[in-house]
């Protein structure tokens, strides 16, 4: 019998099915914060300062959140050297860089054609 989508292991996954995990995945890696992070992180680990000048506009709390939510799902390290005061750095997992390509595609997307979307277009 082939499983498909709920809570345990399965052949196939179909992010249109309701129940689907792939769902939370994909509602992770579409946020703007997470692309936008992965991408700063393509450069080599980088700490929480230079994330968050880096990624204009976050709040602490959502890079925070969204930091943690990436780490709880494999796509970052987080790394903690003692120091006075602590030295904290994050870096993407091999899965973080696999997923890095296809984010930056979609990035170099929007910066290239953002002139060709209708102005009448909320942004």
């Amino acid at each position: 019998m082939v499983m498909t989508c709920g809570t345990e292991r399965h052949d196939h996954h179909d992010v249109y099915a309701a129940q689907c995990p792939c769902r939370e995945v994909l509602d992770l890696l579409a946020n703007k914060w997470s692309a936008l992070a992965i991408g700063a992180m393509e450069e080599g680990p980088q700490r929480f300062g230079a994330l968050q000048r880096r990624l204009e506009g976050v709040s602490p709390k959502v890079l925070t959140n969204t930091l943690r939510r990436l780490e709880e799902r494999g796509f970052v390290d987080r790394t903690v050297y003692p120091a006075v005061p602590l030295h904290v750095e994050y870096a993407l997992t091999p899965l973080g860089r696999s997923v890095a390509e296809p984010l930056a595609g979609l990035r170099h997307w929007v910066e290239d054609h953002l002139d060709d979307i209708s102005e009448t277009t909320p942004v």
